[in-house]
């Protein structure tokens, strides 16, 4: 028998491997962070974005559900770290540790947007 086959569904093998990795990998962190996001969300977060991120209070607030998982933790990073200013939003995130924004990120990023018509 030759080697040729062997070699060709190992590669195949590889390749569905290697693919699946990379999908995880780019996935949010699912169900763990959720239960533990909607408690943070509504003890932090309810009173201005709404109680799933979709109801702002003001036009100035921003929605938060439906947000890309990776652009809210950068953002909610920012906000603790000062590199963004906002007085209410760095008093909000900065007792934030990783493992919380984590947390929200997952629970926001997971609740039905706003959703336009075209």
């Amino acid at each position: 028998m030759s080697r040729a086959p062997k070699q060709t569904e190992r590669r195949r093998v590889f390749a569905c491997g290697a693919a699946i990795c990379a999908a995880l990998v780019c996935m949010p962190p699912a169900m763990a962070g959720d239960d533990a996001g909607k408690k943070k969300a509504g003890e932090a977060c309810a009173a201005c974005h709404g109680p799933e991120g979709n109801k702002p209070v003001t036009g100035e607030t921003p929605r938060l559900a439906g947000q890309q998982y990776a652009y809210l933790v950068e953002v909610l990073k920012e906000y603790r770290n000062g590199k963004r200013n906002n007085a209410i939003m760095t008093a909000m995130a900065k007792p934030l540790t990783d493992k919380e924004i984590q947390d929200l990120a997952s629970y926001f990023s997971v609740q039905q947007g706003l959703n336009t018509k075209r």
